[in-house]
């Protein structure tokens, strides 16, 4: 059977009339030729062989069709870049490890804090001691979050064991549901483990069996390291006393490191006019100066971040960034509030940071406003004075909806009677302290007017519940979220999508005062959120540096 002529375009598939068509006799002239069949073979010639049909005999009769065939040569593709081979993977494959995969077993807190755990932990395997499984038996009654956290976790054990193909006795493959990100193994223990504690450790305590169990696989997996991970700092010290390896459930952090958090302002160089003033442009739009600038301190900022440059004898300059192009970004000047002519329902602010934070709070185009700081840098009163401004006098918000975390400080004082408002009434004390400084800033209204204007306040400001915030939906509302550092990512998550067309929300925080004591400055909501909505162009985040609320309450942030 004759070739069927080469095709016109690189790649292009041949058409059932092309193998009917008689086969040509010499090459045309100007074409550059090359080596028969043969030849030893290359890859091209290989491709251009899976064209024809399998039964074509190739013999060196064909010169002449092959090389027509092999003038349509693509150019060799580069070798692929490191990116690529990557992407080539398969996801579940990791780079090749440095040594053997470990084998972390968990404690019960693990599965309780966070129920995806065990897929968190990539080409490594995990191990559930059956008193785990006891617990988590023992935790699943209830609506308190643990509960939901051990119920699923349970929901996704059986997911696994039920995929197709499981056998739990050569353990089940942790990305059989999807999750291509763990390439490790989950074991149960399915028979008894021989093990010796001390005889100091009670035997009929969970966390001592755990550890038990730790022992017995360390000496049956030798030398392949296992690894107790667990919430508990008693469990480790006692892991490593045992002379146990131990470690903490780390995946749960945003953050290494609380001073890494993003402060959503930064310094210019003192130098910055001198070495980029020549090439800063600048123009005049409304109020507001617009400057585009270049440089290597672009790579730096991110959307809504404030610029500040402040050197004795100069004037200083403010400004937020609203773009970031290539390697310029553009500025924008800032409204002065500390100015009284410019004050928020009477409240001027104090400092360069509340400047910043009332810029964010009054713009239109922020949805989402985290603010962070000590005691008495003016987090409520500020929040508080912008939401009235926009829903008495702007109209632009219907009404202002208050929440915050029901976490005590101390013991909890048991069941408040009345409705929700009345129950959440002890919990709003910041925010009756606030309005009360606000409603003595009309001076020229009289007791009467002041009293009317109390009032008013009141009927346009409703406290609610987080515990019934579920499947809600805000429309031009103002939230504010006071003591949001008390709040876990997914109860974070939970509030911000409350949000509809229309709503701005302000989370509010100190992160030095957690009061959960489950939480971390690491893993506290307000630190997720913080994180995740940097640089987002509707979000904007600011660290108030400096207490205005008195001279004794500074004095007791810093040394206390």
């Amino acid at each position: 059977m004759p070739l069927p002529p080469a095709p016109t375009k690189r790649a292009a598939l041949l058409t059932p009339e092309a193998f009917e068509a008689p086969a040509r006799g010499k090459p045309r002239s100007g074409r550059k030729t090359s080596a028969s069949f043969d030849a030893p073979e290359s890859p091209h010639k290989v491709q251009a062989r899976d064209l024809f049909e399998h039964g074509a005999s190739l013999g060196s009769d064909a010169q002449g069709p092959a090389i027509q065939v092999e003038t349509r040569r693509a150019p060799p593709r580069p070798a692929p870049s490191t990116q690529e081979k990557q992407q080539d993977r398969p996801r579940s494959k990791k780079a090749a490890p440095t040594g053997p995969a470990k084998l972390f077993v968990l404690d019960t807190n693990v599965l309780m804090h966070d129920p995806m755990c065990l897929f968190r932990f990539e080409e490594h395997d995990i191990f559930l001691p059956m008193i785990v499984l006891e617990e988590l038996d023992g935790h699943k009654k209830g609506m308190t979050e643990v509960a939901r956290n051990a119920r699923q976790t349970s929901r996704t054990l059986d997911a696994l064991a039920g995929a197709q193909g499981a056998d739990i006795t050569t353990g089940l493959k942790l990305d059989s549901t999807g999750h291509r990100e763990a390439g490790g193994k989950l074991f149960f223990q399915t028979q008894p483990l021989n093990y010796t504690l001390p005889t100091s450790l009670p035997q009929g305590k969970a966390d001592n069996q755990i550890l038990g169990v730790v022992e017995a696989l360390r000496v049956q997996y030798a030398p392949r390291e296992v690894v107790l991970v667990s919430k508990d700092i008693n469990m480790r010290v006692k892991a490593r006393a045992l002379g146990l390896a131990t470690d903490d459930y780390q995946n749960d952090k945003t953050l290494e490191d609380g001073d890494l958090l993003y402060s959503g302002s930064l310094a210019l160089p003192p130098d910055f006019w001198t070495t980029e003033g020549q090439s800063v442009e600048s123009w005049q739009q409304g109020q507001h100066t617009f400057y585009r600038i270049t440089g290597p301190i672009v790579p730096n900022l991110h959307i809504n971040q404030f610029v500040y440059f402040e050197a004795p004898g100069e004037p200083s300059f403010y400004a937020r960034v609203t773009e970031i192009r290539g390697k310029s970004a553009v500025l924008k000047t800032l409204k002065d509030y500390t100015h009284l002519k410019h004050a928020v329902w009477g409240v001027a602010t104090r400092n360069r940071e509340q400047n910043f934070a009332m810029n964010l709070l009054m713009d239109p185009e922020v949805d989402f406003v985290t603010l962070t700081g000590t005691a008495g840098t003016g987090k409520t009163l500020m929040a508080l004075a912008a939401g009235l401004t926009q829903v008495l006098d702007d109209r632009r918000y219907t009404e202002i909806i208050v929440t915050r975390a029901t976490v005590s400080v101390g013991e909890d004082i048991g069941f408040l009677p009345g409705t929700e408002e009345e129950k959440m009434g002890p919990w709003m004390g910041a925010l009756d302290d606030n309005l009360e400084v606000l409603s003595k800033t009309d001076t020229g209204a009289g007791e009467w007017g002041r009293a009317a204007t109390s009032e008013l306040i009141r009927s346009r400001i409703k406290i609610k519940s987080m515990n019934f915030m579920r499947g809600r939906t805000f429309l031009n509302k103002y939230v504010i979220i006071d003591e949001a550092q008390n709040l876990t990512p997914k109860q974070m998550k939970t509030l911000i999508t409350r949000a509809g067309p229309g709503t701005k929300i302000i989370c509010m925080g100190n992160l030095a005062q957690i009061d959960t004591p489950y939480l971390t400055e690491g893993s506290s909501g307000l630190t997720f959120a913080v994180d995740k909505f940097k640089g987002w162009p509707h979000g904007g985040h600011i660290t108030l540096a400096r207490g205005e609320r008195s001279r004794l309450a500074d004095f007791a942030s810093e040394v206390l």
